[in-house]
Order: C-alpha cells, then structure tokens, then sequence
C-alpha cells in the first residue's frame, strides 16, 4: 500500500468515526485509523519531533487537546509556559496529514457554530441590533 493510499484511507476512517453513532462502529473505526496511522510512521521512518502551539482560544485549544489525545498523543506545558501554550511529540508527517487537517476543519465548525450562539443570545437578551458600528467623519476640532 503505498502512502498516498493509507493518507486517503486515513480520511476515509476519520469521516466514519465522525459520522457513526454506534459505539461498536466508532471503536473499530478508531482502531483501523491508529494502526493505518502507525503504519504511515513506520513507512516513512520518522522520529517525533517537539511541537509548540499557541492556542489563545480556550475553545480551540480545549479541542486540539482533545483531538491530540483521541489520537493517543500525550499534550503537555512546561513549567512557566502559558496556559495558551500545548507542547506535543509527534511525527511531522503525521501532523500535517492527520492531526493539523482535522483540527482545522473541527476548528472551523465550532467557530461558526459559537459564532452562531453568541449571536442568538445577544439578540434574545440584549438588543436585535447586531450590525457594527459605522464610521463616522472626522470632526474639525475647533
């Protein structure tokens, strides 16, 4: 199998374990997905390298930590570093294959659904107005 094919069956697994409901299903999805991705690492014979990520965002990075760890990853800070920061081993083929394209994607759907949220709740219970404040010319000052 060449590695062009286990990245597409890679994606195929995560669509499945994303759109199944049954337990049964999601677990043997994920086991087909961590043995298609050990065999990815084994084929290219990389080495884990050390990544840092600054994630401000509590939602997003509450989600990469999350993604990181379904994926058998273990994120970790250093002492000092700031809460936004996650450090991680990981091979970078990996990286930009599996981990980095899913969180971005999941990324973007949970933005749009918060997004989604926060406008319903501002217009329910503060003001229906939620367009942005126009500009206004510049005054003379006298």
């Amino acid at each position: 199998m060449t590695r062009d094919e286990i990245i597409a069956r890679i994606r195929k697994i995560e669509a499945l374990y994303q759109g199944t409901g049954e337990m049964g299903e999601k677990q043997a999805a994920e086991s087909a997905l961590n043995r298609l991705v050990m065999r990815l690492d084994t084929e290219t014979e990389q080495v884990e390298e050390e990544f840092q990520f600054s994630l401000p965002d509590p939602w997003k990075r509450k989600l990469f930590l999350a993604l990181a760890r379904r994926h058998g990853l273990k994120p970790y800070r250093y002492p000092r570093q700031r809460h936004s920061t996650v450090m991680l081993r990981i091979t970078k083929k990996r990286l930009d294959i599996v981990l980095w394209p899913e969180f971005k994607e999941l990324s973007e759907v949970l933005s749009q659904y918060l997004a989604q949220a926060t406008d319903d709740i501002i217009t329910r219970g503060v003001h229906g107005d939620l367009s942005e404040a126009p500009q206004q010319p510049n005054l003379p000052l006298d």
